[in-house]
């Protein structure tokens, strides 16, 4: 796909994209009955809704802190005041499964020479404990937060951090995300954006979007050229790792 051509790094949003947020619920469901899938909808609404509106109130937080405030909500909303249950949900954040195509598709992209990186809301810690605990650490070469800049997505100031520990020009970075809003974000800063729209949603009506929307991180590769013929070990023409 020509809109990928010379692509020299690959950027990912964490969560909802390499990680599966609504796992976070995964040892309490049981708990929690039929209001689980309710709980964890609007504790992943108010998370987001949290990080825009501070960030347009310039009250900055980070987002273990949004994270937790977005949860209080949700467990009040539902009347569920319940500390155990706060504390297993908030250490179970930091558990996340990842989805099972990212790390075929990290993989593959590193065989190919290409730059890997995280690009998150998350804190330092946060992500630390996501990338170590998923089994991700070796097949990422970059984690960035935006606890750098104190904003979050998607201010530009978050995706220029790409751009400056990277060092490649904009317009020669790949961002994947699920998140529309993050896709569009990433479009207007340069990005060359592939959306991984995993659950079949509308596309968002903001005048930047993405250059492409795949079903799953297992498509990326190919768009980039990372295909079978150049990583298959057994084809003697082959190129070499780089």
């Amino acid at each position: 796909m020509s809109t990928f051509q010379n692509i020299r790094a690959c950027v990912f949003d964490a969560y909802g994209t390499l990680y599966d947020v609504s796992s976070a619920l995964e040892n309490s469901r049981k708990r929690l009955g039929a209001q689980a899938d309710t709980l964890s909808a609007l504790w992943r609404a108010k998370q987001l809704e949290y990080t825009w509106l501070r960030s347009l109130m310039r009250r900055h937080a980070d987002f273990w802190q949004v994270t937790q405030d977005a949860l209080d909500y949700a467990l009040d909303s539902l009347g569920m005041n319940d500390g155990a249950l706060r504390r297993e949900l908030m250490e179970a954040y930091l558990h996340l499964n990842c989805y099972p195509d990212a790390p075929e598709a990290l993989r593959a992209l590193k065989q190919a020479g290409l730059k890997t990186a995280i690009l998150s809301n998350g804190t330092p810690a946060m992500l630390k404990a996501a990338v170590e605990n998923s089994g991700l650490a070796g097949l990422v070469d970059v984690v960035l937060s935006v606890e750098e800049v104190g904003v979050f997505k998607p201010d530009p100031r978050v995706y220029q951090l790409a751009v400056e520990r990277l060092g490649v020009s904009a317009h020669e970075i790949g961002f994947q995300s699920s998140n529309a809003w993050d896709a569009a974000g990433a479009a207007s800063f340069g990005f060359r954006v592939a959306w991984i729209n995993r659950f079949a949603q509308r596309p968002e009506q903001l005048p930047f979007g993405p250059d492409v929307e795949l079903t799953s991180l297992t498509e990326l590769p190919n768009i980039l050229g990372c295909g079978a013929r150049r990583l298959d070990p057994e084809r003697k023409d082959e190129e070499p790792d780089k």
